[in-house]
């Protein structure tokens, strides 16, 4: 569906030679990226790649059935004294052969390799595309942060804009000083290089997130939401959390990899077997033979015509290699062991980053909950501080740190929002969740 969307709005660039643009929510920015991303299609190709791997294999075990024709013309033939010359002039031969393997033990055990490589490669896809889910994930609240915050910048700017043009106005009556004014418009002056920088955050955070989604840069998309809409989406994120990272698409790619090299050890192994095959083989020739004295002389050459058809077994024992085989599964044993290194190694590391991402999420939540109370208490002392300034109680300078706390308390919520979504993502990513 997200694919005909996209094939629409390239059409409509097409047609008027204006920028399509496109609407996208979490959900259709993780559907497009799974069915559009090139990482995730090279990864399906993988997978359907070992399975043309294991039909070459097993058509091992399939007869072979093969044909060659030939013709010879014999310029000099040998001859006996007397003039007595053997061999023919002309010879046609056509011939077939069949073979049929009956015990194939290495054949048997690649077979199962293959079923091996097979599941190294779905999983290898699932791992594609449970990273890239969560880099999606990133990229999309990334900019979800980065609208909010220019969100908050502009009604500061507004905020502080007001209060420029009051404090000009009460300049021209005599009610203000200089330095109330020159104050205020620095303020003013200090948040629009502050604005400009998120505008083109938001813009960087746009062009990684159509990477992910393989969506032409010429089209502008628009992603729907609001980082503090995803307030109750943070609070029920934290059920049902656990730190089983049996499904970790790195452990069990390590795991298979370490399957995959005992499967390679008994392939090798299987190499010391005997083997038994059946053949057949039928052959037609014809020669054109000069006739011998007495048989028909005067008839001239006649083709005499032979059907040979063999059958029969071969056993193949092998006996000694040069010590190559055996080489060669101390070398594969030797790998085995080196993996199992390494699965222990990336267990540790899992267990690290799962932890790190449980923190990451309580603490993010906690944090929520301490700006959200910051924000509502900052609104409250930025309305008293303006009061108190309108009113002439007050100062330039204390409206100025309300105003900046207020601020600054809107972009701490909405920040902690975000880390927290992004930690869930991270988390997501190590119990190897698609979704």
């Amino acid at each position: 569906m997200k694919k005909v969307v996209l094939t629409l709005c390239l059409a409509v660039m097409g047609s008027f030679g204006a920028s399509a643009q496109m609407k996208l929510s979490l959900a259709d920015a993780i559907d497009l990226a799974l069915s559009e991303n090139p990482t995730v299609k090279v990864a399906e190709l993988e997978v359907q790649r070992f399975d043309y791997v294991k039909r070459q294999t097993w058509g091992n075990l399939l007869p072979q059935l093969s044909a060659a024709g030939s013709y010879q013309r014999s310029i000099v033939k040998s001859e006996m004294r007397g003039g007595i010359s053997f061999g023919a002039d002309n010879t046609f031969a056509v011939q077939g052969d069949l073979s049929l393997p009956l015990f194939a033990p290495q054949v048997y055990r690649t077979m199962k390799l293959n079923d091996t490589q097979m599941a190294a490669a779905v999983e290898a896809a699932r791992g594609s595309r449970i990273a890239l889910v969560a880099e999606v994930k990133k990229a999309f609240y990334n900019i979800l942060l980065a609208e909010q915050s220019l969100e908050v910048l502009r009604e500061s700017e507004a905020t502080v804009q007001r209060t420029v043009d009051d404090t000009e106005l009460q300049y021209s009556h005599g009610l203000a000083s200089e330095y109330d004014l020159l104050t205020a418009q620095v303020q003013l002056s200090n948040l629009r290089p502050t604005i400009l920088q998120t505008e083109t955050s938001i813009r960087l955070a746009k062009l990684l997130l159509k990477m992910y989604l393989s969506i032409p840069e010429q089209i502008e998309i628009e992603v729907e939401g609001q980082l503090d809409g995803m307030r109750d989406e943070v609070l029920a994120g934290t059920d049902g959390l656990t730190d089983d990272v049996s499904q970790n698409s790195d452990l069990r790619t390590l795991e298979l990899q370490e399957e995959l090299l005992r499967r390679q050890l008994k392939v090798a192994n299987a190499s010391r077997w005997p083997s038994l095959g059946a053949f057949g083989s039928a052959t037609y020739t014809g020669n054109d033979m000069e006739p011998f004295m007495g048989m028909g002389a005067d008839d001239g050459p006649k083709f005499f015509w032979t059907n040979p058809i063999t059958v029969g077994v071969q056993l193949s024992v092998p006996i000694f290699a040069g010590l190559t085989k055996m080489n060669k599964s101390r070398e594969i044993k030797n790998q085995i062991a080196q993996i199992a290194l390494q699965r222990t190694y990336a267990r540790q590391q899992v267990d690290v980053q799962m932890r790190s991402a449980l923190n990451d999420l309580l603490t993010a939540r906690e944090t929520m909950f301490a700006q959200e109370r910051t924000v509502a208490q900052a609104r409250k002392a930025y309305s008293i501080s303006d009061t108190r300034y309108r009113a002439g109680a007050g100062t330039i300078l204390e409206l100025n740190s309300a105003q900046l706390a207020q601020t600054q308390a809107q972009l701490n919520y909405s920040q902690a929002i975000y880390d927290y979504l992004s930690a869930k993502a991270e988390y997501d990513r190590i119990v190897g969740r698609e979704k």
